[in-house]
């Protein structure tokens, strides 16, 4: 391998020459076409036009490219014919070439037949010459075995053609290029979704880089049956773009024929004659059993078409078998074996985006609203946009109104808010709600109960399909790119006997299920319903679902005289302080806090401006009003800062015993984390620490340790998503553009590494990984070779760069090094996002995430209170004359290590560990955890951008490890038995 070289020793793998006259460029062109470099664009111009960099008027020019296995190793030569002044161009000064070959005999021979002095030295470390020879402009060339050891990066090796075939085209075949394994056919069918089209760029460009041949079936199974045009091979180009555009670019259609056999085995017909031999689906559940059951009648589908002659014996034998590979492609995350599908986030955001705009019109007017959303069988949709905006009052297929007069019920729910001084009601409704006696509940029916009873003005807005459009959240683009990437991983392993597997999420990893009994699963929700059993219909949803839909149902409204009032011995005075910087759902989990402290009995306080307003005595007590609005309220409503208690932890006692706080609830970040931990080890001198403490970690970094999410790090990255979208959209039109984007999170790459997965990175900067001259070598080579290819249809490219990946290569650097090393084929420019990141309206998983944090945290709370409760009788006890009796420290009193603790999301499963026992998982220095969960996405991100992928032929050399779970029929059985649990699920995912 070797490189190009200037005088000057620096090294490039593209160079610019100067040709005085036309056929001087035409016989240099022809030299070099010779050595293995094919011509990628030649033009003549119909006037000069204008090169800067050369001080001259060009009049025709040619570009040559050498491709290589791996990008940086590529070469390209830009031969100009240029005038200057009115005369031709004297040409530049002469360069020297230095190139790498295996085929030191075969170049003497093509120099020799060409007419070309060379002369021929020893090479000192033995094994063949090294050739110098001139170009036709009198560069020198030199041809050698191996590449100078001090040239950087290294130059492809040099294949010459034979000079036996001249004028034979080039042909480029990646080194570890083999015959492609499969051809895969891709379709959507079903309702649309947002996510499908991340979802089916994932399995296009991923099945590329494994040596496979996508294939694009256009309108769904419609397009299976028609076949001609409606099934062509998909290249890497055809889904540029695709990120972020929502429902499906590929088409979806109902297709009575594939209904009926004989449509089917025109389908079998069509794959067969395109070779497909594997197919993948996104779709609802209708969409993935019509697959499975294609592929149960497979062979007899073959052998019937082998003995009409429509197929040959040989081509029955190759395609015996069909491997189908489904993912659910469904906004109302209605499949039973899975936490979450395709496009469910993107349509709760919709949901919540119009909700919260209906609410300030409600609110002027003091009008109440009864919103209609999608989920014929399943509420998830509506209860987590219920719980996202703060609704009054819910209506689902899981759990129907209990009474027959449920009307009444709900009128005085309603009333009493209002009578607390709500100015608005707001009612979420699936259009599949029924009563307990299976009767649908219809808006309109509603609407006239709040306007007879109670007089409400009342307004019906049934959402319809604004829930399926727009652009995909940045959950959807992240899971569907996910599970796209592991569908050609299984169906590279998959066996002939392989059940159909169907790709999922469960506990926060990538799961592998039999999709026949995760079918099977999800129709005994719509069985459940029918049969009255709606406590099995909300166990068969979720491990999270029936635990959201009792918090939302505590915290709703307003019950002053609530059956969950606790006696008065019970009642507890409960702190929330918010501390670190501003993050979405701060705010969100004080009110779900605060509501459930006052239904409860308990009084809830607030603390003012972090640890300092505590220090200063900055404490109110909260009531119902006082946090109404705040679920879509970004920021910090109490103030935070990062200040620590430290320098005064004695005034943070003396305010804690003054205002009789009994319990704390402190929302935050790092600072809050090392607060907290403060505190607990002070305890020994100062008693008023002794209360049980919880810590709800809310920050855009993500970087608290304990949990795998953090509060605010999903609104931050739908800012980072929706912005990279729109300096993409810049970025392509001018063509030749790259911007490299700084994002927060501090020492964590977090937000860049899942932002730059859903927004379509090129490459991202972490500080896990560091940034180095030969990184951004091997990153700018690959910029290069994709713009060279791409002359005048290029695509804007980004480029996400952690604020602390470097301490040496800032962004602004970056940027300039990408320009300086461009080449002339791009621009570099750069933007800070900043701040933005942090505000804004929490997205509805955050707003969800802190709902149930806060209710879970509430409960922990109060156990752990009550334990330390518990006066033994010490009567007959003779304690040191330094020590206190029980009975007479404050009635909550505990210093066990185990009543400070962070709670955390893991999986879907909510975790309290105590502050302690983390530190032994905490980088103090760094600020960051010692494990991290996401490093399946960071090596997704080089492959779906094309580095070191062959993209023309086919091919990667940049590893891939499989992150997903394979799951049994018997493991699902189980998971949705009686044990609830799988030790397959268990433990951080993919930590590493």
């Amino acid at each position: 391998m070797s490189t190009l070289e200037f005088e000057s020793s620096l090294s490039f793998s593209h160079i610019a020459l100067v040709a005085s006259t036309k056929e001087q460029l035409d016989r240099t062109v022809e030299f070099y076409q010779s050595l293995g470099l094919s011509i990628v664009r030649q033009t003549t111009h119909d006037r000069p036009q204008r090169d800067v960099a050369h001080s001259a008027h060009v009049v025709s020019e040619a570009w040559l490219h050498l491709f290589a296995d791996r990008p940086e190793n590529s070469i390209t030569l830009r031969i100009i014919h240029a005038i200057c002044d009115g005369a031709q161009s004297k040409g530049t000064n002469t360069v020297r070439i230095g190139l790498a070959t295996q085929e030191i005999q075969t170049i003497k021979e093509l120099l020799t037949s060409g007419g070309h002095k060379f002369t021929a030295h020893a090479d000192p470390k033995g094994g063949s010459d090294r050739i110098a020879t001139h170009d036709p402009l009198g560069n020198d060339v030199f041809f050698m075995l191996q590449a100078n050891t001090f040239s950087i990066p290294s130059s492809p090796e040099v294949k010459p053609l034979k000079i036996s075939e001249p004028g034979t085209p080039i042909e480029f075949n990646l080194g570890t290029t083999t015959t492609p394994r499969k051809n895969i056919g891709i379709l959507t069918s079903g309702g649309d979704a947002q996510g499908m089209n991340p979802c089916v760029r994932a399995v296009v460009r991923m099945a590329i880089a494994r040596n496979c041949r996508p294939f694009f079936i256009y309108e769904g199974y419609q397009g299976l049956v028609d076949g001609g045009a409606k099934i062509k091979e998909a290249k890497w180009t055809d889904v540029s773009g695709f990120l972020a555009l929502g429902g499906t670019m590929i088409g979806t259609a109902r297709c009575k024929a594939f209904r009926e056999l004989e449509g089917r085995r025109t389908g079998v017909l069509n794959l067969i004659r395109n070779g497909i031999d594997a197919l993948v689906v996104i779709g609802g559940d209708g969409s993935l059993t019509g697959a499975d059951r294609l592929r149960a009648e497979w062979p007899e589908h073959v052998l019937a078409l082998e003995q009409a002659g429509l197929i040959t014996r040989e081509k029955a034998e190759k395609y015996r078998t069909l491997m189908i590979v489904g993912m659910v492609g469904s906004i109302d995350n209605d499949l039973a074996s899975t936490d979450m599908t395709i496009g469910a986030c993107s349509a709760l955001e919709r949901i919540c985006e119009s909700v919260d705009a209906i609410l300030s019109t409600a609110m002027s007017h003091q009008r109440a609203f009864v919103v209609e959303v999608m989920g014929r069988h399943c509420g998830w949709l509506a209860l987590n946009a219920a719980i996202s905006t703060g609704a009054d009052y819910l209506f689902i297929p899981e759990a129907p109104p209990s009474k027959d007069d449920w009307e009444a019920s709900m009128c005085k729910t309603l009333k009493a808010s209002r009578d607390a001084g709500k100015r608005t009601s707001l009612v979420i409704i699936a259009e599949g709600a029924i009563d307990c006696n299976l009767n649908p509940i219809k808006a309109e029916y509603i609407k006239d109960i709040l306007s007879t009873r109670l007089g409400y003005d009342t307004r019906v807005t049934i959402l319809g399909h604004v829930q399926r459009g727009g652009a995909p959240a940045h959950f959807d683009r992240f899971l569907g790119t996910m599970q796209g990437a592991e569908a050609i991983e299984v169906i590279l392993r998959a066996k002939p006997d392989t059940p159909s597997p169907v790709i999922g999420m469960l506990e926060n990893k990538i799961t592998t299920q039999p999709l026949k009994e995760a079918i099977e699963l999800t129709g005994q929700v719509a069985q459940a319903i029918e049969a009255k059993d709606f406590a099995r219909a909300i166990t068969l949803r979720s491990s999270a679902f029936s635990k959201q839909l009792k918090s939302y149902k505590e915290i709703a409204n307003f019950n002053p005289d609530s059956k969950m009032k606790l006696p008065a011995h019970l009642h507890l005075r409960i702190a929330i302080l918010h501390a670190g910087a501003p993050a979405g759902g701060m705010n969100t989990a004080t009110r779900s806090a605060v509501r459930l402290c006052l239904n409860r009995g308990h009084t809830p306080l607030g603390v003012h401006n972090g640890f300092p307003g505590l220090m200063r005595g900055e404490i109110t007590e909260f009531d119902w009003l006082s946090v109404d609005g705040w679920t879509i309220a970004g920021g910090s409503k109490l103030g935070t800062n990062r200040d620590q208690p430290t320098p005064q932890l004695g005034a943070v006692a003396y305010q804690l015993q003054k205002h009789g706080i009994q319990a704390l609830m402190v929302i935050g970040g790092f600072e809050a984390y090392t607060a907290v931990l403060e505190l607990a080890r002070n305890r020994a001198q100062y008693p008023a620490f002794n209360i049980p403490m919880v810590l709800i970690p809310a920050t855009v970094s993500n970087n608290v340790p304990g949990t795998e999410f953090s509060l605010g790090s999903d609104t931050a990255t739908n800012v980072i998503v929706q912005a990279t979208d729109m300096i993409k959209q810049s970025a392509s039109s001018n063509r030749r553009r790259v911007f490299v984007i700084e994002v927060q999170g501090g020492n964590c790459g977090y937000l860049a590494v899942v932002a730059g997965l859903s927004g379509g990175s090129t490459t991202v900067y972490t500080p896990e990984e560091g940034v180095d001259l030969s990184r951004l070598q091997r990153d700018i080579a690959h910029l290069r070779s994709r713009y060279i290819k791409e002359l005048g249809r290029s695509e804007g490219r980004i480029t996400l760069c952690n604020e602390k990946a470097s301490q040496i290569y800032s962004t602004d650097m970056i940027a300039k090094i990408y320009e300086a090393e461009s080449g002339g084929f791009y621009g570099a420019r750069t933007s800070v996002l900043g701040h933005l990141q942090q505000g804004g309206t929490p997205s509805p998983l955050d707003r969800c995430r802190a709902n149930t944090m806060a209710v879970d945290s509430i409960n922990w709370l109060q156990t752990k209170c009550w334990d330390a409760m518990d006066v033994p009788n010490e009567d007959s006890i003779r304690l040191p004359a330094d020590k206190l009796k029980r009975k007479y420290f404050p009635p909550v009193f505990s210093a066990l290590p185990d009543s400070a603790a962070l709670i955390g999301v893991i999986g879907s499963e909510v975790r309290f560990t105590p502050v302690e026992d983390l530190v032994i998982h905490t980088d103090f220095k760094r600020r960051v955890p010692r494990s991290i969960w996401w490093s399946a996405a960071r090596q997704l991100i080089d492959i779906l951008s094309g580095v070191g992928v062959d993209i023309e032929h086919g091919g990667c050399t940049t590893l891939y490890k499989s992150c997903a779970i394979d799951l049994t029929a018997e493991d699902l059985m189980r998971l949705y038995g009686r044990t609830r649990r799988l030790s397959k699920l268990g433990g951080s995912p993919t930590a590493v």
